[in-house]
């Protein structure tokens, strides 16, 4: 059994569509990021970095924290969306820290410019729109001559779907991608990516759009940190 660690978010959604296609039996344990469940002390013990999604595994004892290791450690325990074979390996892998390292954070920071700052920061929001309209690019020239990221379906395309979801939302137009408007239209048909996606949607309903809420997920820092691991040695 898979315990969840979950809020309905992009970071959120690609674990909960990997579980989901992988069919492994697995549990919700809700993470409230509005409400500040990321800093208690027990979750804490799974995720140092205060952020869902995570993981633990009961048949293992593993708990894994960070989207990308997750995805790894799913693919492997089900032994799906990641071949064995190497070169075909580091083909998915290179291309899910793409997404790790690239697609996710530009994305997520044009989000915040977007929906959550109550100013205009007209260079900010330039800035990261640009940067996603090159990542969407990136991707749209990748899949010229090929279904998916990689070879197959695999945990790169599952990584990178629930950022390219939102592309209305931030200001895009999917139709001038050719390739990855394919992609984005094949994958969001498939029943577990739409289980996926739906799981808890109707927790998300205002969560920040109260200034405590705001705060919890936007206002941390060091003595975040600090005051979290204070509170495990109690």
């Amino acid at each position: 059994m898979i315990e969840l660690y979950y809020w309905p978010t992009p970071n959120g959604h690609k674990i909960s569509i990997m579980l989901e296609e992988c069919g492994l039996d697995y549990e919700v344990m809700p993470v409230n990021i509005g409400a500040g469940d990321q800093f208690d002390p027990e979750f804490l013990r799974i995720s140092p970095n205060n952020r869902m999604p995570a993981i633990v595994d009961t048949d293992t004892g593993i708990s894994v924290f960070e989207g990308g290791a997750i995805l790894i450690y799913l693919a492997e325990k089900a032994a799906m969306f990641l071949p064995e074979q190497q070169a075909a390996r580091f083909d998915v892998l290179q291309w899910l820290f793409w997404q790790a390292g690239g697609l996710g954070p530009m994305a997520g920071q044009l989000s915040h410019f977007v929906n959550y700052v109550e100013e205009e920061v007209p260079y900010a929001h330039r800035r990261y729109a640009n940067e996603y309209d090159r990542l969407l690019a990136v991707m749209d020239v990748r899949l010229r001559d090929r279904e998916f990221l990689a070879e197959d379906y695999s945990i790169a395309d599952i990584a990178s779907f629930p950022w390219v979801l939102p592309y209305r939302r931030l200001g895009n137009d999917l139709d001038k991608f050719v390739n990855l408007r394919r992609w984005f239209d094949t994958l969001k048909i498939r029943p577990a990516v739409q289980r996926g996606v739906d799981l808890g949607k109707e927790w998300r309903r205002d969560e920040t759009r109260n200034e405590k809420a705001r705060a919890m997920i936007f206002d941390q820092n060091s003595e975040t940190v600090f005051a979290a691991a204070k509170a495990l040695e109690k």
